[in-house]
């Protein structure tokens, strides 16, 4: 009984360490300040600034209703052929529901999208992946529907 309860005393002591953990919470911050950088981006139309959040790389992962889109610039073409305008951009809010560490280097952020526009508004949900690469946050891998 008394190993149980240490061991329970031990788990509960490192979740709440983990949660107030400063480089969590900077993490979690830098993230946040990537999206809102995008948020800007995308509802000026400017869909490479957009894509300044994502990681440039062929590994990049995109998944949405047309399927599985792999790599940086073909992810970019298929936004340039959805939103070729600023009427089809329109413009875009987060709503963060979870920013969650997966590692050291990795969180996952789940949330909410809307996007006000003349030609119709449109709204969804998210799973993306940030990763730390070469210090910085990207987003490696995308589920939006």
């Amino acid at each position: 009984m008394k190993k149980l309860l240490f061991i329970l005393c031990f788990v509960f002591t490192f979740s709440v360490s983990a949660q107030n953990n400063p480089d969590i919470e900077k993490d979690k911050t830098t993230i946040l300040a990537v999206m809102k950088a995008q948020e800007i981006a995308w509802s000026q139309n400017d869909l490479e600034g957009f894509m300044q959040g994502y990681w440039k790389s062929d590994s990049l992962k995109f998944y949405g209703a047309s399927g599985l889109t792999k790599g940086w610039q073909q992810t970019l073409d298929n936004y340039k052929k959805g939103y070729p305008t600023k009427e089809h951009s329109g413009t875009l809010t987060f709503k963060i529901n979870d920013i969650s560490q997966i590692e050291d280097s990795s969180y996952w952020v789940m949330g909410e999208y809307f996007l006000k526009r003349n030609v119709g508004d449109a709204n969804g949900v998210f799973i993306i992946i940030f990763k730390k690469i070469d210090g910085e946050w990207k987003i490696v891998a995308d589920m939006s529907c």
